[in-house]
């Protein structure tokens, strides 16, 4: 039954800020509140338990099936909808959604009716808290706002390199870039997590006079929010976009890589070495260039002559082979000419379909290369087929590494695309959570664990089994110490199964003292993160092109103070890798990071909002590491509500005081909760 809804003017002297509010109807419909007023529909509906789904659209009714991250059906949830007064409401257990008569939306703890978040208009005549601006076809630039608060804290955001753990004051472009990944998922301090649901090119800003989400082009405002402590929030986010598959068990052991090894000698020999040295490792990745020519996925013989024998000798050692997959097809594949002619290419607007340049084997100078479509299914198929065909058939490869995903353009002009999804600037995030789709639907199709690393994500990649790493970064102090901040946000964003180039990509020579410090430090922080895995471009590099490669990149190449210390660490992990399946399975049934900010554990302790050199790794086990060069101290703030022993002393703190303990080069401070056994001693 439709209701107007009727504004209550006040008597006497009218403003003419009140003298023509818009004044809506609002009917319930299949459990949803919808509000529409001057053309445009607002839809408010459960979308599981302490969360709600809010849709508007000017010119016409909801669109369904649009792009997005959100799973297909919504948990089921108990909700009620009222209509009275002029005003609309919706409860979902402790989220009360409240629509007044102009289309005006605030959320509520439902307990205490306290305010959570508020739509703000920009100007009390015009625009509005919701803003169409036309841009042809049906598409407007989007812009929603909201009310900023001062003393509100702010995470998530997907992966920058900016450093900062709370991004209140910022403006962060949504767009997808090596090192800089844009997941549109924000968890508040004030107890609310919102995910834009939306793939569009755009922004968020983060300002304190309000906070604006853009998309530069899209049909229709889309958005999730739920309310509840971060760990709640968490749990109701992995429920509506999917889960992370339970990591393979090798998958959480040591990964050795560089750039790059050239041949199957080259990366055999790598192999070998660490077995004679009894040091443990699970997996050796064979990098780029390993192809005939780029978009061709399979091995070039002439370097790779015998890759069955290869891989059965890494499997008699215990090692994976990972193999990287680029999504990009040179001209030259013998893929390029059936891929264009079925339209399995990103499509372009102006021009040729090309999207960047690239080296390939058998020319001298780039060529223009394109990106598979990995938003259109037969596309998908067509790639997977050749992976298939190329490295799971003939030789059992089941783990890749899906590098350039974001995917990689030159010029990165993302107007000029037109994906099988939509235009570029409407759906163009979404690229790397189809690609990792490509690998786990074939994956699991062939009944194979599922894990892919990746350079790029969006929201809901998890759910394909996608890890993702920090991308092409430095190689220094400074960049180590934004990789804290990276990963904890990258946390909060949904993506539990994270790295670094440990020892960054960039450079570092392996005989500069200095640099073997870094590498050191930044070691025992990968021995703690949710994937261990040592990678970089070291010098003396050679140019870019298919006969380059790095300085050597084994824990023996950095002299033998530093490789005895890094042994060492090698061990602490083969140690914890029970605890750290413990603490993948948690994200996999639950949906919790495995690298927690404290406040994920101890949200009611105030000082763990603003901790952002430090985390959890898992529940029990609290990591500190040294981020400076020549600390042989480190002093960090341990969460209150629990006790903390130090794992290399036995001696224990009391928790919310701040410590400080030695940390001589061979020891990153590790504190363990509440008595906690892990085996960190040797």
């Amino acid at each position: 039954m439709n209701q107007p809804a009727v504004p209550q003017i006040p008597t006497g002297e009218v403003s003419l800020a009140q003298s023509s509010p818009t004044v809506g109807t609002f009917r319930e419909r299949d459990g949803a509140l919808e509000w529409s007023g001057r053309q445009e529909t607002l839809r408010v509906e459960p979308w599981g338990p302490d969360a709600v789904r809010v849709r508007a659209r000017l010119g016409g009714p909801i669109l369904e099936g649009l792009p997005g991250a959100l799973l297909d059906e919504a948990p089921a949830t108990e909700s009620a909808v009222k209509i009275e007064g002029g005003r609309g409401s919706l409860t979902v257990g402790s989220l009360t959604v409240e629509v007044d008569a102009e289309g005006l939306i605030r959320f509520l703890r439902t307990d205490d009716s306290a305010e959570l978040l508020s739509e703000e208009r920009a100007h009390f005549w015009w625009p509005g808290s919701r803003l169409y601006t036309a841009v042809g076809n049906g598409h407007h630039r989007l812009e929603q706002r909201f009310a900023a608060y001062d003393d509100e804290k702010l995470y998530g955001l997907g992966q920058h390199q900016h450093g900062r753990l709370d991004q209140k004051g910022l403006v962060l472009d949504l767009v997808q870039r090596n090192a800089e990944v844009g997941i549109p998922v924000l968890t508040s301090s004030r107890g609310y997590t919102l995910l834009w649901n939306n793939p569009a090119i755009g922004r968020v800003e983060l300002a304190h006079n309000g906070t604006r989400w853009v998309a530069d082009s899209a049909r229709q405002i889309d958005y999730w929010i739920t309310a509840g402590d971060p760990a709640a929030a968490q749990r109701a986010y992995s429920a509506v976009t999917g889960r992370t598959p339970m990591m393979p068990e090798w998958a959480t052991g040591f990964w050795q890589c560089k750039l790059r090894y050239r041949t199957q000698d080259e990366l055999l020999d790598v192999a070998r070495e660490y077995k004679r040295r009894g040091l443990p490792i699970s997996a050796i990745v064979c990098d780029f260039f390993h192809w005939t020519h780029l978009g061709e996925w399979k091995f070039d013989l002439d370097e790779w002559p015998d890759p069955a024998a290869m891989v059965r000798e890494l499997e008699e050692m215990g090692i994976k082979l990972v193999v990287s997959v680029w999504p990009s097809v040179s001209p030259l594949s013998e893929n390029h000419p059936v891929m264009e002619q079925r339209g399995y290419f990103i499509g372009t607007q102006y021009g040729p379909m090309a999207h960047a340049d690239w080296p390939d084997k058998q020319v001298a100078s780039t060529v223009q290369v394109a990106f598979y479509d990995a938003t259109n299914p037969e596309a998908r198929e067509f790639v997977w087929s050749k992976v298939k065909e190329n490295y799971l058939d003939p030789y059992g490869i089941t783990a890749f590494w899906l590098d350039a995903c974001e995917p990689e353009l030159k010029p990165g002009f993302s107007e000029n695309l037109r994906y099988w999804a939509g235009p570029g600037l409407e759906v163009g995030n979404i690229y790397p959570a189809e690609n990792a789709r490509t690998f786990h639907e074939g994956l699991s199709a062939a009944d194979e664990e599922v894990i892919t690393l990746n350079r790029s994500a969006w929201a809901g990649s998890q759910r394909y089994g996608a890890a993702l790493w920090s991308g092409d970064i430095g190689t220094d102090f400074p960049t180590l110490r934004r990789q804290i901040a990276a990963g904890l946000n990258t946390s909060l964003s949904g993506i539990p199964w994270w790295n670094t180039d440990i020892g960054g990509f960039h450079g570092g020579d392996p005989s500069d003292p200095a640099y073997q410090e870094v590498m050191v430090r930044w070691f025992q922080f990968g021995a703690l993160s949710p994937l261990m895995r040592l990678h970089g471009f070291r010098d003396p590099g050679t140019p870019l092109g298919p006969a380059m490669t790095g300085g050597p990149n084994e824990v023996w190449s950095y002299g033998e103070e530093a490789g005895a210390i890094m042994e060492r660490y090698l061990r602490l992990r083969e140690r914890l890798k029970p605890y750290v399946l413990q603490v993948m399975r948690e994200a996999h049934e639950e949906g919790l990071p495995v690298m927690r900010p404290l406040f994920l554990e101890f949200p009611e302790d105030q000082a763990t909002w603003s901790v952002d050199d430090a985390y959890l790794f898992g529940a029990d086990l609290l990591v500190a590491p040294v981020l400076t060069a020549g600390a042989t101290a480190r002093t960090t703030y341990l969460p209150a509500g629990a006790a903390w022993t130090d794992a290399w002393t036995g001696e224990t703190y009391p928790g919310g005081t701040t410590v400080t303990v030695d940390a001589p080069l061979d020891r990153i401070p590790l504190f363990l909760r509440d008595g906690a056994s892990l085996p960190v001693a040797e």
